[in-house]
């Protein structure tokens, strides 16, 4: 098109001067101009007195108007765009003038519908019936300058991209890189021009990964994809890269083409983003959500396999007395060092998960020999039972265990879930330290549990609640100053619920915190009512859990001022505790049971003898009753097992200035043997079933007693022998 350009211009150049040499000869010069306009490949024009004398076909339609049309009545300024009228008056009053004779330049035109184009122009200045004009020759350039932009901005692109690009011939040598090349891997471009694509390798991907890579390029002419490779410092790093192909005109390969970015960081963020999503961040086992993935595909794999796979759920006992009284630091090592421990027990082909809490999971998968599950759980039971040393304090748990079987069970994974969580729940219902094996008939005691977690949270508020009060005797003198609160539980629907059917499932949902502060209140206003009316050292003493004593459970403050609105003194109420709470004790227990003390509040320990009955924490804290479990009083004859054992503990509690409380003392014998051993206190069905308040009033009168004058006498007989005995 340039050279058509020059042409054109030296042709119409030729003839100007022809014009001027000849005038004899105007007419036939200008039919020769006409023809040689009319046929050219671009614009021709004349201009005189700021108007188109003559325009051709080829300018005329570069501006969308007929050539007679724009000789007719468009002036020269109409095609110019605005901000550039002023240069171009200028430019031709400066060839009218004779400053310039001949001009070149590029500007911006106005088309007929105001759209603007680029062109170029070539003019000259001639004499027309001896007046002055302009005579032009003009290219649209509007592709060109356009392709021009194009190649400026990728120029621009190319050296300022963060992406870094890189250019190799079809065979994959390197024919030139831009400076984020140099930045993302290290090399200058003198050091990689000229060689493969292949000095980048890193070597983490073996020969397979590039067949794949250049069979694709080869075939479809592109490929994107991650890949590893190494900068010059030796660094390894991950990049997204696309490889694409420019071909030339016959098809055959001119370039490769690949930009890449540095996606390490990007890898590096995802990877802990996966791992938080599927990991347990304190264990570092898969979490619930990777345990669900895990147990789909084992059961696809089991299914393929035609073998069996364990579902195991575990909750570890008294970790939450652990971790309430030790610290949530403490309870965090428990729980790491008991997910060690259960990883332990398994192959490396088994999934160990923690759901949360103190509640893991463990996926048996393809099993040849579905007897091994029994034998790995036992393991698990013997490993959680030893001892666990944390900050220097030696704590004991246990786990219970509830098993379930693919596809014996069920096929679907709601159902393997709901399975062995039944399953746990009743080897904790069994006494815990216990495996159990889901059956049918666990999801009937389910569905039960439901319903009274369901029907407990309304009780509370619908008033279905009530103490009953059983005496407490004076073996000596057969009083009774005190008596334990006991809760009862009237459901409008079932009737009597037994506290050894609510009470743990109250523990286990918290809502027994809120029933112990309940029963507290009851029994404080009760004892303030007898004390006033009939007996001013009655007591009355009322069961506490050890999940009461946890964070956000008894608020001693509370009770403490609850006492004193009521003008009672602490010595009014006494607490029971089992032993379990005292050899987890740690610092939030042992605030409150000072405090209860140090206001009066007394302490009896129950059921002493099932438990660990350690001496230690004996001394530590300050007992005033230990109550011996009625499984000592059931079987009491004279010189059996178990009036030893009765006596040792009488003996040690006096030694320690404690006074003792035997429970279940359903014969008279049983009484007699216990009160000649010294026993200061009895309680059990002998002298009374836990009555209602009402009925409780005949054991306040101030005659009363339940032993007989005989009874009575027999019993300080027999206590002044024995010690004069021991004396």
């Amino acid at each position: 098109m340039a050279y058509a350009f020059n042409d054109s211009a030296q042709r119409i150049g030729n003839l100007i001067t022809y014009i001027e040499q000849d005038r004899q000869s105007l007419r036939q010069a200008e039919a020769m101009f006409r023809e040689l306009a009319e046929n050219s490949v671009v614009g021709v024009y004349i201009v005189q007195d700021d108007a188109f004398r003559f325009v051709n076909a080829k300018m005329a339609e570069m501006f969308d108007y007929e050539p007679a049309e724009m000789m007719a009545s468009v002036g020269v300024l109409d095609i110019v765009a605005e901000d550039q009228r002023q240069l171009v008056t200028e430019g031709i009053r400066k060839r009218l003038s004779g400053e310039v004779q001949e001009v070149h330049y590029e500007r911006q035109a106005r088309k007929k519908d105001g759209s603007l184009i680029d062109i170029e122009v070539f003019g000259s200045r001639m004499r027309i019936d001896g007046r002055d004009a302009t005579i032009g020759i003009m290219l649209d350039i509007t592709k060109r300058k356009a392709a021009e932009m194009s190649e400026h901005l990728m120029t621009l692109v190319y050296q300022n991209s963060s992406e870094g690009m890189v250019i190799a011939d079809a065979v994959g040598v390197i024919v030139t890189v831009n400076p984020a090349f140099t930045e993302i891997t290290g090399y200058q471009p003198d050091e990689v021009v000229g060689n493969k694509l292949n000095i980048l390798n890193s070597g983490r991907h073996d020969q397979a990964f590039y067949q794949a890579m250049w069979r694709a390029i080869n075939t479809i002419g592109h490929w994107r994809g991650e890949i590893w490779n190494r900068r010059k410092n030796g660094e390894v790093f991950v990049e997204l890269l696309t490889i694409n192909t420019a071909y030339n005109e016959d098809g055959t390969v001119y370039r490769r083409i690949g930009v890449f970015s540095d996606i390490t960081d990007r890898k590096h963020s995802e990877a802990v983003v996966w791992e938080q999503a599927n990991f347990d961040f304190l264990t570092r086992l898969p979490n619930r959500h990777m345990f669900h993935d895990r147990l789909q595909q084992e059961i696809t794999k089991s299914h393929r396999a035609a073998l069996p796979l364990a579902l195991l759920f575990l909750d570890l006992d008294q970790f939450k007395e652990v971790n309430d009284t030790l610290g949530h630091a403490v309870g965090d090592r428990l729980l790491k060092q008991a997910a060690q421990r259960l990883s332990s027990c398994v192959r490396e082909s088994d999934t160990v998960a923690r759901l949360g809490g103190d509640e893991f999971t463990i996926i048996l998968s393809e099993l040849k020999d579905v007897n091994v599950v029994k034998r790995i759980a036992q393991n698990i039971l013997e490993k959680l039972t030893q001892p666990f040393m944390l900050e220097e304090e030696e704590v004991f748990i246990s786990v219970s265990i509830g098993i379930t079987l693919y596809p014996d069970d069920a096929t679907e994974i709601e159902d393997l879930i709901k399975n062995a969580d039944q399953a746990m729940y009743a080897a904790k219902d069994q006494g815990r330290n216990q495996l159990n094996y889901f059956a049918r008939s666990m999801q009937e005691a389910a569905q039960s549990r439901r319903w009274l977690v369901r029907d407990l949270r309304g009780a509370l508020a619908g008033d279905q609640f009530c103490l009953h009060y059983q005496p407490i005797v004076n073996l000596t003198t057969g009083s009774v100053d005190k008596a334990e609160a006991l809760i009862r539980w009237q459901h409008p629907v079932r009737g009597l619920i037994s506290p050894a059917e609510f009470i743990p499932v109250a523990e286990d949902t918290g809502m027994i915190i809120e029933i112990g502060d309940w029963v507290f209140r009851q029994a404080a206003q009760q004892v303030a009512l007898w004390r006033s009316a009939q007996h001013a050292q009655f007591q009355i003493s009322i069961n506490t859990s050890a999940v009461q004593f946890r964070r956000g459970g008894i608020v001693h403050d509370e009770w403490l001022g609850y006492l004193r609105r009521l003008g009672l003194p602490g010595h009014s109420i006494a607490i029971e505790i089992t032993e379990r709470l005292l050899m987890d004790a740690g610092t939030g227990v042992t605030d409150k049971l000072r405090a209860f003390r140090a206001a009066g509040i007394q302490v009896a320990l129950d059921d002493f003898g099932t438990g660990y009955s350690s001496m230690s924490y004996l001394k530590k804290f300050d007992i005033d009753y230990l109550k011996i479990d009625q499984s000592f009083v059931r079987n009491l004859m004279p010189g059996s097992d178990d009036l030893a054992l009765c006596e040792a503990i009488i003996v040690m509690a006096h030694k320690l200035g404690m006074k003792v409380i035997a429970e279940g003392i359903e014969t008279e014998q049983q009484r007699d043997l216990l009160a000649a051993a010294g026993c200061d206190f009895g309680q059990g069905y002998l002298f009374s079933r836990p009555v209602a308040a009402e009925q409780f009033q005949a054991f306040l009168k101030p005659d009363f007693r339940i032993l007989s004058d005989e009874s009575q006498k027999c019993a300080l007989r027999t206590r002044s022998a024995a010690v004069l005995k021991t004396g």
